[in-house]
């Protein structure tokens, strides 16, 4: 049933004349009326389950219009593959992410994907879980920096935070976590009486996740907030001498330590203090962007990128090459909701990111946030108040999207 509905739902695209069957379609765009260098990239794109299909669809679609656009489409040229994932993988080949896809991923400068999982796969006869797909993809890949920002796209919808609006106003930060190291991936043992997780890291392992961090910082309020647990864990103070170590080639950048556990009380009491970038390992990134979410007021609006490499660094001999990427909602699958009740942008901010981080274009990305605040805003702040139901509205899926890529549309013919 998932693999007949994945086909249903794609078909519809290659009908709409988003990209041609059978082929990888190039499509080619620029951010002026100046014609600039062509470059090309590699997208593979997986729908998933569940809601994963119909909020890629949309993602899709905003590509499609901004491709196509007069003023943009001869400077950049995507080339698009679609494949099966997560629990749709499972039923067709018996396995969550098969070693082609993992081939075309490595092959692909970016990722965007949906969502995975599901009931019906938790107990599966093979025995695998639909979410493993995304660890295994990330692995592969070697995804080690996880991006989560934590900032409210409309202030119109800082009603909808379970803390107060005043504590909330204005915040602006990112969680950036360590994503291929620490306790999830050290040696692990279980019996009966006893366990015990391998909490550990090497020193290149932190190094480069600083350098991450002083990449976003310069672009964030320079300013590095570095949670650990130096004051109990062995692993945390190797953590924090590792990063002093690394921020000081960078006088710009201002840094300050912060223990995990108050920091995470410290984004419930004053979330703005926290302003700039969180660098975190895998542990605490786990916890404190999940709780970031408490402050936007849903996961709904919560997009994420995990990258291979800092940004214009060299990545494997060629800087013009992006490193690899995954781009992804922070929401799951959502079983439960009736088609056209998700919330399409998180997957839509997603994109922004993908063109941010993996495509160096700025320009769009900022073009796109504009758009989903723009959609967002109460009418009384000039915005459209076009909103899902989990942010009060009685919007579908497709009329928020339609409403974001038309005003994308619109800041595009003003260029």
């Amino acid at each position: 049933m998932q693999y007949d509905l994945y086909k249903v739902t794609w078909l519809s695209i290659l009908q709409k004349g988003v990209v041609k069957a059978n082929t990888s379609p190039e499509i080619s765009w620029s951010s002026s009326g100046i014609r600039m260098a062509l470059k090309s990239y590699k997208v593979l794109v997986l729908p998933g389950d569940h809601v994963g299909p119909e909020i890629i669809d949309e993602a899709v679609k905003l590509i499609k219009i901004i491709t196509e656009h007069e003023k943009v489409k001869n400077s950049l040229a995507l080339q698009l593959d679609f494949d099966l994932f997560g629990g749709a993988s499972i039923d067709k080949h018996n396995t969550p992410i098969t070693k082609e896809v993992l081939a075309k991923a490595r092959e692909s400068d970016a990722v965007l994907f949906g969502a995975v999982g599901g009931p019906e796969w938790e107990n599966h006869p093979s025995g695998v879980r639909a979410e493993s797909a995304v660890l295994a993809l990330r692995k592969e890949l070697n995804c080690w920096a996880n991006i989560r920002p934590c900032k409210i796209p409309s202030e119109s919808l800082i009603n909808l935070s379970a803390l107060k609006p005043d504590l909330i106003r204005g915040t602006d930060f990112v969680v950036l976590r360590e994503n291929c190291g620490g306790a999830y991936f050290g040696e692990k043992i279980e019996t009966d009486d006893y366990a015990a997780d391998t909490w550990g890291y090497k020193k290149s392992e932190v190094e480069r996740i600083t350098e991450m961090a002083v990449y976003l910082a310069s672009k964030h309020n320079n300013r590095i907030i570095s949670c650990d647990k130096a004051n109990v864990l062995a692993v945390s103070r190797l953590w924090r001498r590792v990063v002093e170590s690394v921020v000081a080639k960078y006088p710009h950048i201002q840094l300050s330590h912060q223990l995990a556990d108050s920091a995470t009380v410290i984004m419930m009491q004053k979330p703005t203090s926290l302003n700039g970038v969180l660098l975190c390992d895998n542990t605490f990134g786990d916890i404190l962007s999940d709780q970031s979410a408490v402050i936007v007021g849903s996961l709904g609006l919560l997009p994420s990128a995990s990258l291979s490499q800092v940004p214009g660094k060299v990545n494997h001999g060629d800087t013009t090459k992006p490193a690899h990427a995954l781009y992804e909602p922070s929401h799951g699958s959502a079983p439960d909701l009736p088609k056209g009740a998700v919330n399409p942008v998180a997957t839509i901010l997603s994109g922004a990111l993908m063109f941010r981080y993996s495509f160096d274009r700025e320009d769009i990305a900022v073009i796109i946030e504009h758009a989903v605040k723009k959609v967002l805003d109460s009418k009384d702040q000039g915005g459209l108040e076009v909103r899902t139901r989990d942010l009060g509205g009685r919007a579908s899926t497709s009329e928020v999207s339609d409403a974001i890529c038309a005003q994308v549309k619109e800041s595009l013919d003003r260029l």
